[in-house]
């Protein structure tokens, strides 16, 4: 049995910003989301960095392989950040975090670096596959802080990991995926704002992956949408 992911992407600049420093990337077997930061124009410079670089992979088939290679990938976003800053010393403090997730026969290989997140909904149960780097999740993991409190701390934007210039690994994990799994990769311009049990709503009552990323897209317009909003509604299908 071939696995391939089914995607579509939704990408919104939000209500209240001018500029849109997300990129994505949906292939086949391999999604991604990267949120940049650091200012015009130098977020959406090492979001399109990393991407980019993404996007010339040629995905390995071995889940070992993915891993190494999505390792690589963020190695080498790191170096053209660090370059990128060396020649325009302006776009100090630029980077970017990212999510992407790695089809490799039947396993999902997931990297990440920063607070962009996977969700799988899987009969109707949604998991988010993704820990946080970010100060208020490190709170929550000291049980300083409840996550309803996280939700709503001024500070829960607050990235204590991202890819920008340094030699950041992302975090790196695995997971079997059958068909009619469906995958929601987010910029926290969704998941900061938008509750977890709206979010498996969407996913489960829109078998559309337009309508769905649409709906998901209004639920952050409703509340208020601050920041860029990007999201990718991925299905786990047979070729």
């Amino acid at each position: 049995m071939t696995l391939i992911l089914r995607s579509v992407i939704l990408n919104d600049i939000g209500l209240v910003r001018t500029n849109n420093e997300d990129s994505a990337l949906a292939g086949d077997r391999l999604i991604a989301v990267a949120d940049g930061m650091g200012g015009l124009p130098a977020g959406e410079v090492a979001s399109e960095i990393v991407i980019r670089i993404l996007d010339e992979l040629a995905p390995p088939t071995d889940p070992d392989a993915a891993a190494d290679a999505l390792r690589a990938v963020v190695s080498t976003a790191n170096q053209r950040i660090h370059a990128a800053i060396t020649v325009d010393p302006a776009r100090e403090g630029m980077g970017t975090t990212l999510t992407a997730a790695l089809l490799a026969g039947e396993t999902l290989v997931l990297a990440q670096v920063g607070d962009s997140r996977c969700y799988l909904l899987r009969d109707g149960e949604l998991t988010q596959l993704t820990r946080d780097d970010t100060f208020v999740q490190a709170l929550v993991d000291q049980g300083t802080l409840s996550p309803e409190q996280a939700r709503h701390h001024p500070q829960r934007s607050l990235v204590t990991r991202a890819v920008q210039g340094a030699d950041t690994p992302p975090a790196v994990g695995v997971l079997t995926v059958v068909p009619g799994d469906r995958l929601l990769l987010c910029s926290d311009g969704l998941s900061d704002y938008v509750e977890d049990h709206a979010i498996a709503a969407a996913l489960g009552m829109y078998a559309d992956r337009q309508q769905c990323g649409e709906q998901l897209v209004k639920l952050a317009h409703h509340a208020g949408a601050p920041d860029n909003v990007t999201v990718i509604v991925s299905d786990v299908t047979t070729r």
